[in-house]
């Protein structure tokens, strides 16, 4: 992690501002399972709803193959979600620019929200309005009410532990940044919540607080009006595979929960290694100056540390900034997921809320597994290219030893 201060948003105010069974295998075919006759949730899961293998676009390796040659080549060979149907879509939203407010009452942080699209539902081509999480957690809660059937994405946690983080710093920001972006990068990617009237007030409106307080009112009754049709219907049987899906998503949490909490350890302990390696090198430094013969390899040796310093807190911010937000963001969408009560309830419109939450599960799978296939060849990528750092580091200074074992 970087030892300096937080850098400094944008301000309208006066101030700156400072062995574990793997849970994520994604393949169907029977040497995935590894022989044992009791399939993994995942591959249930799969052949439940019908899943089938991803293949990476742009002719990457799939799952079990063997890794090319170059590191460096795994990342070139994937393409963000994004590109994906980029020809096909008429809608495209962006989250960037954070800015902070200071005022009275609140210091609070907004963001751009950039839409362009070609669809009738908007009078102009192109909007840019602001937002704030609280904006951002209005809309979830309208979609929440008004499509009761369909998994919603989860938002980022909107607390954090006082005096551990600071959620002014631009490093905190830019994580929340871009959990918002996701977030709505994944309506919009839907093919019934994208067309959300509340969705597209969000997108829209410049001044969001008056429908808040009045101008969505009837959009609300309308969604609770299924909660209060249904309210007095019983549980009728449901098919099996929807059983399935609440063990399935506590097993899943579960794990990634343990993931996380290894990942955090793991960074913890990078960066006392860190701190260690920082004040390792300036010692070989300080005793270069009292040795006349061994300056040279002893200036090496700590240039040498220096670098492996360097590839190490990169190491440590790609973990932080893109390993952990993705766990994070996959354990809240468990949570998010299970089937609402309300719609336990339904009994005249069972046979479609069920067809629902079957096409959002099947789209989740696809999402969560190209997601964390991308996340974990990354970080893999990631990972190779330090230690390949560090060694080149070390076999740098080896000439400057073999030259003084030589002149002996």
């Amino acid at each position: 992690m970087s030892g300096g201060p937080p850098k400094a948003l944008p301000s309208t105010g006066p101030h700156s501002l400072r062995d574990m069974p793997h849970p994520l295998a994604g393949s169907s075919s029977e040497e995935a399972v590894g022989g044992d006759s009791t399939p993994s949730p995942d591959l249930l899961m799969a052949r439940s709803f019908g899943d089938k293998d991803l293949i990476l676009p742009n002719g990457g390796t799939p799952v079990g193959t063997s890794s090319p040659a170059s590191s460096s080549s795994l990342l070139n060979r994937l393409q963000l979600d994004d590109d994906l149907d980029g020809e096909t879509r008429d809608l495209f939203v962006t989250v960037d620019d954070p800015k902070k407010h200071v005022c009275t009452m609140e210091t609070y942080i907004t963001y751009r929200i950039t839409t362009k699209s070609t669809r009738v539902e908007f009078d102009l081509p192109e909007y840019s309005v602001r937002r704030r999480y609280q904006d951002f957690d209005w809309l979830r809660n309208k979609l929440e009410e008004s499509q009761p059937t369909h998994l919603i994405p989860p938002l980022p946690e909107k607390f954090v532990v006082k005096g551990v983080v600071d959620r002014f710093s631009e490093e905190f920001v830019e994580t929340r940044r871009k959990a918002l972006d996701k977030f709505l990068k994944r309506i919009t990617d839907h093919p019934v919540l994208s067309f959300n009237e509340h969705f597209n007030v969000f997108l829209t409106a410049k001044d969001l607080n008056a429908y808040k307080k009045q101008g969505m009112a009837l959009l609300t009754r309308v969604g609770e009006s299924v909660k209060h049709v249904t309210g007095g219907y019983k549980l009728r049987s449901r098919p099996l595979e929807f059983a399935a899906i609440g063990e399935y998503l506590d097993m899943f949490a579960l794990k990634l929960g343990t993931i996380d909490r290894i990942a955090q350890r793991i960074i913890k302990e990078e960066i006392e290694y860190l701190v260690e390696l920082r004040e390792y090198g300036p010692v070989y430094s300080t005793w270069s100056a009292l040795e006349g013969e061994l300056a040279e390899p002893l200036e090496g040796v700590s240039a040498c540390i220096g670098n492996c310093s360097t590839a190490l807190e990169e190491l440590t911010d790609d973990m932080t900034e893109d390993f952990l937000p993705v766990l994070r963001e996959y354990i809240l969408y468990s949570d998010s997921m299970k089937v609402p009560a309300d719609v336990e309830k339904c009994q005249d419109r069972m046979e479609c809320f069920n067809a629902d939450l079957k096409a959002d599960m099947e789209r989740w799978q696809n999402n969560k597994r190209q997601d964390f296939r991308q996340l974990l060849m990354g970080m893999a990528d990631k990972n190779i290219q330090y230690y390949e750092k560090c060694l080149m580091a070390w076999e740098s200074i080896i000439p400057l030893l073999q030259e003084k074992q030589e002149a002996k």
